[in-house]
């Protein structure tokens, strides 16, 4: 057996057993103890997270990271994973807490240097424009984890300079220009919410309310756990060529955008009442580029906040 496969079955071996002893990898792979001994230093150095025991029930077993075994990657697999990882370089703060430009640089280093070459040569001419997240979010993980595991919680929420605190069950965390959101339900108003994460200043778990079932519920179809019975408003809105290409960028379940031939399209769907200050404000951004059409309320808060706008640079 070569060396090369040796290490990629040991990785396998140590992910299985988590405990063991040089002897035992000796007698596995029919080699001597001290080949064996080195094949553990050079794991080491590629990073396999190795502890070591003395005495006689001591050996070695694997910390709680499990390293995966060698994946063989195209020259365009490797180089597209390298800058999906660097884009990530945009976000001060993510769900994870092994930063980004460790795992680049690792990446980086072991792969062949002709792909490196290709990759220096890029590295300069591809980039993925972004909003750059300013605010460190310390709770990015715990909010994550209240959703996978259908936890309550309480969160401390700052709005207006003023912290109030709400009851919430996560339904999952996601980053938009900049910010990150952590959609929920909201138990304080029995309601759908979009918590901003960076507004968020504490949690702990919510001993005395009982989960409702999200277990169906994603980022995708969220919109599901909104009270149908409550006064919903049709939505229809006019796009420029400009205002498609700039709604390709949303992801709201509730709202679909329909493309005609000539680059031109529609958006039709429902918002509820207590949105219409949001969209206001959102479809105001898209200028000429957008006419919102319905519902008449929509309408009416847009010319009233242009009104106010128009006041403060006629003054």
């Amino acid at each position: 057996m070569s060396k090369a496969k040796r290490l990629n079955e040991m990785i396998m071996m140590v992910n299985r057993k988590k405990r063991f002893t040089v002897g035992e990898l000796a007698q596995e792979f029919g080699v001597s103890k001290r080949t064996i001994l080195r094949d553990l230093q050079e794991l080491s150095e590629m990073g396999v997270p190795l502890y070591s025991e003395v005495g006689p029930h001591g050996g070695y077993h694997i910390l709680k990271e499990r390293i995966l075994p060698p994946i063989a990657f195209s020259e365009d697999e490797a180089i597209s994973i390298f800058f999906m990882i660097h884009a990530l370089k945009h976000y001060t703060s993510l769900p994870f807490k092994i930063e980004y430009e460790s795992i680049k640089k690792k990446f980086y280093l072991n792969l062949s240097g002709d792909i490196r070459d290709a990759i220096d040569r890029l590295e300069d001419r591809v980039d993925f424009m972004a909003v750059y997240q300013q605010e460190e979010i310390p709770l990015l993980r715990q909010l994550l984890d209240a959703a996978i595991q259908q936890k309550v919680i309480v969160i401390s929420y700052e709005v207006n300079e003023k912290i109030s605190r709400r009851s919430i069950q996560p339904i999952g965390i996601y980053a938009n220009e900049g910010k990150w959101y952590c959609p929920s339900y909201c138990f304080s108003t029995k309601d759908y919410r979009v918590f901003r994460c960076d507004r968020i200043k504490a949690l702990t778990a919510d001993e005395d309310t009982k989960p409702i079932d999200l277990s169906n519920i994603t980022l995708k179809n969220r919109y599901l756990i909104l009270d149908h019975d409550k006064e919903t408003l049709k939505l229809y809105v006019e796009l420029s060529k400009k205002g498609v290409e700039k709604f390709q960028t949303v992801n709201w379940s509730n709202i679909k955008l329909t493309k005609r031939e000539d680059g031109t399209g529609y958006l039709s769907g429902s918002i509820t009442k207590k949105d219409i200050y949001f969209f206001s404000d959102y479809f105001i951004t898209y200028g000429k580029d957008a006419i919102v059409k319905k519902p008449f309320e929509l309408v009416e808060n847009i010319r009233e906040k242009l009104y106010e706008i128009l006041k403060i640079y006629n003054n």
